[in-house]
């Protein structure tokens, strides 16, 4: 039995009805009716009978239901008192320049607020160093696009980024590829394209795209800092490939570039949130992989992070 069904079942009889349990919970209602099966399994009694009116607990039930809010209880009181023993020590953590544009400063104020004697050591790097700095173990939590480098990592996925052709606005490359409206593969063909070196992660997928399709794209120059290749973009010297969250560090995104999301399922980028090993990692490290998965669920959830999904 598992703490996540207790509270699955207290929703449920709470509100009496299993749709607006599934909706509370953010959570298929196929998903949440199969939780309750195997928990009515293990107990070998039926806790729950369907009325017209929606759910309403069985005797046993009710029962379990009482019981349940009490374990609740105890268990979020566990947690309360975990957080306030001042959880102290250095975490060393790793994200690319694009994702650090985004989940970085949510990120630090959350440590902050939860774990103020958290002392958080942030790289901010392309992913091919970061997965060297892991495997190295100078580094304990890491955002990666490329997992196949791993040793003992824990590696779990985190999200899913569509990918966008960024132009100036004021001297776009492509003219006719209107903004914010779909583009595919195919009309990227003559476009002149600024993109990282063949060693970044973002660069093999999208050449890998063009490929698969069939197409090959106009290299106008390679660029591996992300800053210095969005002023080159703004400038008018070419347009790039890439996630929505290269251009969040710019307060004014609207009035220097125009995106169009790239239509083709193919191109996107998927990131893992990669670390070392649980029994490698310091309590101080397991709360920080805990916050940084709650942060970029709220981005995400919210619509801050545009282009951006939540892996299954």
């Amino acid at each position: 039995m598992e703490l996540r069904q207790l509270r699955y079942f207290v929703r449920i009889v709470e509100l009496g009805s299993m749709s607006r349990a599934a909706l509370d919970l953010d959570m298929v209602q196929s998903a949440l009716s199969q939780q309750v099966s195997r928990l009515e399994s293990e107990l070998s009694t039926r806790l729950l009978q369907r009325s017209s009116r929606g759910v309403i607990p069985t005797e046993a039930g009710l029962a379990f239901f009482h019981e349940a809010q009490l374990s609740l209880r105890h268990a979020d009181q566990a947690i309360h008192a975990a957080r306030q023993a001042r959880l102290s020590g250095a975490v060393s953590m790793g994200l690319s320049p694009t994702i650090a544009n985004v989940l970085g400063l949510p990120l630090l104020r959350a440590m902050r607020e939860r774990y103020p004697d958290v002392r958080l050591h942030m790289v901010s790097a392309l992913s091919g160093h970061l997965t060297s700095l892991l495997n190295a173990r100078q580094m304990d939590i890491a955002i990666l696009f490329d997992t196949q480098s791993a040793r003992r990592w824990r590696v779990m996925p985190l999200l899913e980024e569509q990918l966008f052709l960024i132009q100036s606005r004021q001297c776009p490359v492509a003219p006719k590829i209107r903004h914010g409206a779909p583009v595919s593969l195919a009309q990227l063909q003559q476009v002149p394209l600024i993109l990282p070196s063949g060693s970044h992660g973002l660069r093999s997928s999208v050449m890998a795209s063009f490929s698969s399709a069939g197409f090959q794209s106009q290299m106008a120059m390679e660029i591996d800092s992300l800053p210095l290749l969005m002023e080159a973009v703004d400038a008018g010297m070419g347009a790039t490939v890439q996630p929505w969250s290269a251009v969040g560090m710019y307060r004014d995104a609207e009035a220097r570039f125009q995106w169009s999301q790239i239509a083709d399922d193919s191109v996107r980028r998927k990131a893992a949130l990669c670390s070392l090993s649980d029994d490698e990692l310091s309590p101080a490290a397991l709360a920080a992989r805990v916050v940084l998965v709650d942060c970029a669920r709220r981005l995400v959830q919210s619509g801050q992070w545009l282009g951006a999904s939540l892996a299954a």
